[in-house]
């Protein structure tokens, strides 16, 4: 039986955890420390471990992994604790793309979508009434509905799998042992033989006045009871062009404010592309400014915030019912105690620096996920690195996880869906005259009786020249291009030539089928603009 070492304090409630799963300096956990363990110097190693393995983050990694161990007969504990946002919000356990992040986002941006489908269907016989009504409310509450179900899915396999769940925040404190502080400040300790943190990374707060009390980030939304109104979205990542997609498709009034450039480290040819859609929908783009300040300027349901912002050397206010944020993510991880454990880490992001078996400077230590230095940053990726981790970890499997050409897509109104290397990064790695692009504009057949817009959906194969044209990047963007990419992404895992995709026999009509028949290549200069049927 697990023995948990108990203590108990008088201090105050006043004191609580700080901001984005940081604990501030004047925290209680800070206190508690001193009064739990001293830890200047080493300690002895335990002669015996409480878990086989101790799991310490809930989302879709350390769930695999804390599964896949407790199959192969170990006993597992897992330890989730969410911080809540400056604004109060907090989920359960699944991590972040359960709650906050895939799950919610593709549900909105199905949303979104139907209303789109809406406005289409005239054309097609439907009789659509001329006004559409969408409840923001009716939509969250069954959002968040099938959430909460699968939070509680989660706990039940916890449960049927002998893992022990503690809803605690954890810490090392010395060699092979952490404590665990729950959300009533009890404080216990556990020992493990292995770790693995799967801790993930949280959405960053700009260092401008109002940012906290009066901003919303990814963390916020999806749950957001009122209606986001008049919204502004500060940032270009992923999650600012996905959040701006869904909320112009839901009628909302949207903006984006860009300091430099549109989903920074993807081909920005596709970026710029998806830019161009927003726009034709309605989005608003400021280029080249940034937020100075917020000032929450009316109370109520529908308040007014000013947003200050410095472009270039003018100075920009509006006004605004919603501020997001969605200036990048980073992992909060300074307050794990991985100093005392060795657990080295990048300086630069701070993320945690492992090897090709997601080890990291302490050898009984791991890291997966986003909280991992050099890992695609998806939750896909850290389910198979969790669970590939506990088959090395317990059985008798050698294989590890396979970090080149994963596959992903941004889900914007026309998404956008690739495997392999943008162009530039292609280019920057083989040299222009080794690269061969084939490419071409494309219609979808459903596009046509609504008469949509031509030249929006585009696609390209990036071929290695000196290689029979291997394909090393393939982008495409049009409906359902994540559906498309995932199918064709084992072409490239498995080294598929263009030769490849054009022997391949398309299924018509499709989108999927323009990535057989592409001959035009950049270098002929040659153009793919469609001109009419």
């Amino acid at each position: 039986m697990v023995t948990l070492k108990k203590f108990s304090t008088d201090i105050g409630c006043k004191d609580r955890i700080s901001d984005g799963g940081v604990l501030s300096n004047s925290s209680l956990f800070d206190k508690l420390e001193q009064k739990v363990l001293p830890l200047s110097g080493p300690e002895p190693l335990p002669k015996s471990h409480d878990y086989d393995l101790v799991v310490i983050g809930g989302g879709s990694g350390g769930i695999a992994a804390a599964k896949e161990a407790a199959v192969l007969g170990k006993k597992v504990a897992v330890c989730d604790f969410v911080v809540p946002t400056p604004t109060g919000t907090q989920w359960g356990v699944g991590g972040t793309c359960v709650n906050v992040g895939c799950v919610p986002k593709k549900l909105m941006h199905k949303a979104a979508l139907l209303n789109m489908d809406l406005q289409d269907a005239r054309c097609f016989g439907w009789k659509v009434p001329e006004r559409i009504k969408h409840d923001w409310f009716e939509m969250i509450t069954e959002i968040q509905n099938y959430v909460k179900s699968l939070n509680f899915g989660y706990r039940k396999i916890f449960r049927e799998k002998g893992i022990a769940y503690f809803n605690a925040y954890a810490q090392f404190i010395g060699p092979n042992r952490i404590k665990m502080t729950d959300k009533k400040m009890t404080v216990s300790e556990i020992t493990g033989q292995h770790f693995i943190i799967a801790v993930g990374e949280r959405p960053k707060y700009l260092h401008i006045p109002g940012a906290n009390e009066f901003a919303i980030t990814s963390d916020d939304i999806f749950s957001l009871e009122r209606s986001p109104g008049r919204t502004l979205i500060v940032g270009a990542s992923y999650v600012a062009l996905e959040c701006a997609g869904f909320l112009i498709g839901l009628g909302f009034d949207c903006t984006v404010m860009v300091r430099s450039i549109l989903l920074r480290g993807y081909d920005q040819q596709m970026a710029n592309m998806v830019g161009q859609h927003l726009t034709s929908l309605g989005v608003k783009f400021i280029y080249k400014c940034v937020p100075i300040s917020i000032e929450k300027i009316s109370e109520g349901v529908a308040s007014r915030l000013k947003v200050t912002s410095q472009k270039d050397t003018e100075v920009i206010v509006g006004e605004y019912n919603t501020v997001l944020l969605a200036v990048g993510r980073e992992p909060r991880i300074k307050d794990l105690g991985l100093e005392i454990v060795g657990v080295k880490l990048n300086s630069d992001n701070g993320r945690i620096i492992c090897n090709d078996k997601d080890q990291t400077s302490c050898p009984y230590i791991y890291a997966i996920g986003d909280v991992a230095n050099n890992r695609p940053q998806l939750t896909p990726v850290a389910i198979h690195a969790g669970k590939f981790l506990s088959r090395r970890l317990f059985g008798k499997c050698k294989v590890l996880t396979d970090y080149i050409n994963v596959p992903s897509t941004v889900f914007t109104p026309i998404e956008y869906g690739f495997v392999g290397l943008a162009e530039e990064v292609a280019i920057e790695v083989y040299g222009k005259n080794n690269i061969e692009v084939y490419h071409t504009h494309f219609q979808p057949l459903e596009f046509v009786i609504p008469a949509k817009e031509d030249n929006v959906c585009y696609a390209k194969l990036i071929c290695l020249k000196k290689d029979h044209e291997r394909v090393v990047g393939l982008h495409i963007l049009g409906p359902n291009a994540g559906e498309i990419t995932q199918g064709y992404a084992i072409g490239l895992k498995l080294g598929a030539k263009k030769s490849d995709f054009s022997n391949l026999i398309g299924i018509h009509p499709t989108c999927a089928e323009i990535l057989t028949t592409m001959e035009i290549t950049k270098a002929s200069g040659l153009s793919v603009l469609r001109t009419g049927c």
